[in-house]
């Protein structure tokens, strides 16, 4: 699959080098956390702390994971990075990976039930609330960090034989002493689809999940099965929460998703007839037709239709076909 030159999704962007060649060093973490030139990206739950509420970046805040130009004329949030003898008490540390200065940057990981390790100036922020403003390449570190965290803080524990593991690779693997297993992050790969019309260039199919509040849609998904490709995992999707038929399945982009560790796989496909579309009942409450001045509305924070955040990739299929790019 090849994917269409456009913006890349929020979450997809660069990040860091992440440098795994450096993870096998014995001690690595130990030797950057007693180097003040270390920086680190604190994640408390599933938040970050930011530099200031306006987004200037202060002098703690490592400027080169700011991509050139990526403000665009206008102020984005950016995260705080800390020396590491400013974090105390975290559950766990891991390298992410280094900048384009080559400084090293490391994540200290604390469970949301824990205090605040301290106050950041901007505040501490959620993943789905800021990472569509982020900068690309803070945006790609924080969900790194974000999604190894989650596994080191929810895994500890061997699944074969449930012997507490050792952390090695810099917090990359787990190893248990019990039976010898090695055990990796887990990423589970889920595909997310905007349906278009087959009559009507204008129109879009998007759901409403049960579990949201009135009138907020979003576009269909699902994790892929046992033994299924990616295009099969799409149209029994669609079939399955909307009722209706899709072909002419184009690939648009993928990024990593932590709620709970999930690769989405975005794609755009057509309909084969409209007038098939049905919300299964179960997971999807609704399905509606937009049209695409509808959906410019939406976007723009008009009408009362709430549509994903910028931080989704669904926010980007929804974008995209709005623009006239699907």
């Amino acid at each position: 699959m090849t994917t269409p030159a456009r913006p890349r999704p929020a979450l997809a962007g660069p990040g860091l080098d992440r440098a795994a060649d450096e993870r096998s060093e014995d001690g690595l973490l130990d030797r950057l956390r007693a180097d003040a030139a270390t920086r680190v990206l604190v994640v408390h739950g599933d938040a970050a702390p930011l530099t200031s509420a306006s987004g200037s970046a202060s002098a703690s805040t490592s400027a080169s994971t700011r991509a050139p130009g990526a403000n665009g004329g206008k102020q984005h949030p950016a995260l705080l990075l800390v020396s590491p003898d400013q974090v105390r008490d975290a559950s766990e540390w891991a390298f992410l990976g280094r900048d384009a200065e080559g400084t090293a940057v490391l994540s200290a990981v604390l469970p949301s039930e824990a205090p605040a390790p301290f106050d950041a100036p901007g505040g501490w922020a959620g993943l789905r609330v800021v990472g569509g403003d982020l900068a690309p390449g803070e945006a790609g570190m924080f969900v790194e960090a974000l999604s190894l965290g989650r596994w080191l803080l929810d895994a500890p524990y061997c699944p074969a034989c449930g012997t507490r593991t050792e952390v090695r690779g810099a917090g990359w693997s787990r190893h248990c002493p019990a039976c010898g297993r090695e055990h990796f992050p887990r990423t589970d790969p889920a595909v997310i689809v905007a349906v278009t019309s087959a009559v009507d260039p204008d129109r879009l199919l998007l759901g409403s999940n049960a579990a949201w509040g009135q009138n907020r849609f979003s576009c269909f998904a699902g994790f892929a099965e046992a033994g299924e490709s990616l295009e099969s995992a799409v149209v029994r999707e669609v079939r399955e929460e909307a009722g209706v038929e899709v072909s002419d399945l184009t690939y648009r982009g993928s990024q990593a998703w932590p709620y709970p560790r999930s690769l989405m796989l975005g794609f755009f496909a057509t309909a084969l007839d409209d007038s098939a579309a049905r919300a299964d009942g179960d997971e999807i409450a609704e399905v509606r037709w937009f049209t695409r001045d509808e959906i410019g509305e939406a976007l723009a924070g008009g009408g009362d239709v709430l549509l994903p955040g910028k931080a989704s990739i669904a926010h980007r299929l929804i974008a995209d076909w709005q623009a006239g790019g699907a």
